[in-house]
């Protein structure tokens, strides 16, 4: 058969080219395995790739790759000599020295820098490689060029492979001396991932150590012993060639958990928040291995539990940590309470003073309940109670851990809630509480606060609304009802929701609307509908609900000092009377008022007339509108605007006190104090007096488990919420549900 050439790349005259300047085979350039084949893939002066036989030697097979002129990898049978040779090397010089042994491998580097591996039993192609056979041109063939182009030509990379120069940090040589077995196995352990082939332990005690190459029939092996009398190891005997060509699979069998844990320790050390990821990445650039997820997760898992304790710690600190709160903020309030039965935790309360005295001095009486699920290894549910300051953000007054969310631990949580503002305070003010009206929430609040307006929260109400209907123009709609005003309004709205839907209406009418709409509440929101807490801070509770359980509340202390000395500072710029966005309210209600006439009655009764809105009544004296924008907000209506500026009174006196600077710079006039580490804590625990009389109270691990698996983390947005999911459609039997793909409908 005559020479059949392929050749990949750029060439003069290929007879099968690919590259940037061909793209096409032609008709007469065969590729096939005869007497005398060449495969050649790259550029066609500088890398060959052959295979077959060559008319000199009858039974030679040459495989070579690489470039022509500087290096060469040749495969080749002897069937006179009964050799196969392997060989990697670099220059001119084709006469390689190789290293022969009697029954096994051997893998030598010559001067000229070639690579040969030498088989002394003889190479049966046949027989040995049944799904290559290089004696019979049919059993592997490929198709001339115009039967190319049906299946891919893949070869399969070697995903590892050791490398022959190594630093000599990495280095073993016979007298080289560890402080101890540990510091011993430590460097072999290294030097195999540096190298990137794999050790077998055989021998290992407190006076010896000896290992040798995984791979099988490989001579590298390695021993090292204890010197007399002191811990000190020492290497013996090192037989440091390998006739292996290292690993070649993912993963590495001596990259533990362990040793990702060290390796990365510095770096999550400076970024607790460095992802598995990311760790993978860093680990295969610097050590060129790739390990799984899972290693990696599990390697970040068990150093930041070395930083940050671990979760059984933080159960068995609890009572430390609470004692600590009280005594770093006096005032406070930090109690922990277990199983009596088995002292596994239970529940935890904790509120700082300078919240108790923000809220109870200068907050609106407006409180909203939520709960987030722990995400951390024995699970749990944080409760949180939250209050409103005058510019409209969170102020979290008060946060409880419990075992699981039942209503017991909710009717728990209320009554210590009711507790610290009724020490705090001589007259208990009547709050408006807002949560999703669970049982327990409902018995907590009648049972605690029993003059308190409970209304419900229109977030959990309107998902419970989507999900019957899973409507957005319906949703839209009640959410516009609950804003309404007046009750003419609301009625308007509900007429509007019976046009599209009188299934909607009549689930809506079952519900009091006492309970959420505003025209019928009897409390003050001032325009809050939704207790949406942990929306607000899902930025950062998320992560903190990962962590052991003081880890969490000190991640919630410390974002709550940094909130406090952020909006006190920032207050001390304001230059209004009012906060910023009662000042932008009031602004808006004077554009307004410009177009209104304004009649007197007396001196406190006016009458004010709107081309679009017609009369309304306002009594400045009582603060209040027909429109009941001015009672519902606490800031003056455009009516109550227009009737204040007919008089020339002062509309920045006339809303609650809740609105100004003064009050605004009062709820964060107290710090929350930082608590020092835990390694410092009996120190000052000694300092008290009082703490000696204290009995240690020892508080176990709850008995609940996170299940196996990632948790998650995908935060749902308030903007989410509204959206509706797609809905599919299937174009043969024209239902929803489903594609065509998938559609089981008869026709």
């Amino acid at each position: 058969m005559a020479n059949h050439d392929l050749v990949l790349g750029h060439g003069e005259n290929p007879e099968l080219a690919l590259g940037p300047n061909h793209h096409e085979f032609g008709q007469d350039h065969g590729l096939g395995l005869g007497h005398s084949h060449e495969l050649v893939l790259g550029h066609a002066h500088d890398h060959d790739l052959v295979l077959g036989q060559s008319h000199e030697h009858e039974h030679d097979h040459d495989l070579g790759l690489g470039h022509h002129h500087d290096s060469q990898l040749v495969l080749r049978h002897d069937h006179h000599g009964h050799t196969s040779e392997l060989a990697l090397g670099q220059g001119h010089d084709e006469d390689p020295h190789s290293l022969d042994g009697q029954g096994h491998d051997e893998l030598g580097m010559t001067e000229n820098h070639e690579l040969t591996l030498a088989d002394t039993h003889h190479l049966d192609v046949d027989h040995n490689m049944d799904q290559l056979s290089l004696e019979q041109a049919h059993e592997l063939a490929l198709q001339p060029a115009h039967d190319f182009s049906h299946g891919p030509l893949a070869v399969a990379p070697v995903v590892q492979s050791r490398k022959m120069v190594v630093s000599p940090e990495f280095q073993l040589v016979v007298g080289q001396e560890f402080p101890d077995v540990m510091s011993c196995r430590r460097a072999i352990r290294n030097t195999a991932i540096a190298c990137h082939f794999e050790i077998q332990t055989v021998k290992s005690d407190k006076t010896r150590f000896t290992a040798k190459c995984a791979a099988e029939g490989c001579p590298w092996r390695i021993h090292a012993a204890k010197l007399p009398g002191v811990p000190t190891f020492s290497i013996r005997t090192i037989h440091d060639n390998h006739s292996c060509v290292g690993i070649n699979h993912l993963g590495h069998q001596q990259a533990s958990v362990q040793w990702v844990a060290n390796t990365v320790e510095e770096r999550l050390r400076e970024n607790p928040h460095c992802k598995p990821k990311e760790i993978l990445e860093e680990i295969h650039k610097s050590h060129g291995i790739t390990l799984s997820y899972k290693q990696a997760w599990r390697g970040k898992e068990r150093i930041m539990a070395a930083v940050r304790g671990s979760f059984e710690e933080g159960y068995r600190l609890l009572p430390e940590y609470c004692r600590q709160v009280e005594r770093t903020n006096p005032g406070s309030f930090a109690c922990v309470y277990g199983n009596p039965a088995d002292n596994c935790f239970r529940r935890l309360f904790i509120s700082f003073h300078a919240s108790i005295y923000g809220f109870v001095n200068a907050c609106r009486p407006l409180i909203g309940l939520d709960r987030t699920i722990l995400k951390n290894k024995y699970l749990g549910t944080l409760l949180l109670a939250t209050g409103f300051d005058g510019d409209g953000a969170l102020f979290p007054l008060a946060f409880g851990v419990v075992d699981e969310e039942t209503d017991d631990n909710w009717i728990w949580f209320l009554s210590e809630l009711h507790e610290l503002l009724e020490k705090n305070t001589e007259n208990m003010p009547r709050l408006t509480i807002l949560s999703d009206r669970r049982k327990g929430i409902i018995d907590g609040v009648d049972f605690s606060f029993p003059t308190a307006f409970h209304g419900h929260c229109m977030r959990s109400l309107s998902e419970t609304f989507r999900k019957e209907f899973n409507n957005s123009v319906l949703v839209n709609l009640l959410w516009e009802a609950a804003n309404a005003l007046t009750v003419i309004e609301f009625e308007t709205k509900l007429l509007e929701i019976e046009d599209t839907s009188p299934e909607a209406v009549c689930w809506i009418r079952r519900l009091p609307p006492r309970l959420w709409a505003t025209a019928y509440f009897e409390g003050t929101r001032y325009g809050h509908l939704t207790a949406n807490i942990t929306e607000s801070l899902n930025s950062w509770i998320l992560d903190a609900s990962g962590l052991p359980i003081i880890q969490m509340m000190e991640c919630i202390r410390r974002q709550l000092m940094t909130w406090f000395n952020e909006r006190r500072e920032a207050s001390m710029q304001w230059t209004t009377i009012l906060v910023p966005a009662a000042e932008r309210r009031v602004q808006e209600a004077i554009e307004r008022a410009r177009g209104y006439q304004v009649a007197r009655a007396n001196e406190a009764e006016f009458e004010v007339i709107s081309p679009h809105e017609g009369t309304n009544i306002v009594d400045i004296r009582n603060r209040c509108c027909l429109c009941r924008g001015w009672q519902l907000y606490g800031v003056p209506c455009a009516h109550g605007v227009a009737a204040l500026l007919s008089c020339r009174q002062n509309v920045h006196r006339y809303t609650e006190s809740c609105f100004t600077v003064a009050t605004y710079r009062k709820t964060y006039s107290q710090t929350i104090h930082p608590i020092p580490d835990k390694t410092l804590w009996n120190e000052t625990s000694d300092q008290g007096q009082a703490e000696d009389n204290k009995v240690d109270i020892i508080i176990n691990p709850p008995k609940s488990l996170r299940p196996p698996g990632r948790p998650r983390k995908k935060r749902i947005r308030a903007e989410d919420r509204g959206r509706i999911k797609r809905v599919v459609h299937c174009s043969r039997c024209n239902q929803t549900g489903h594609f065509r793909t998938t559609c089981a409908a008869p026709i």
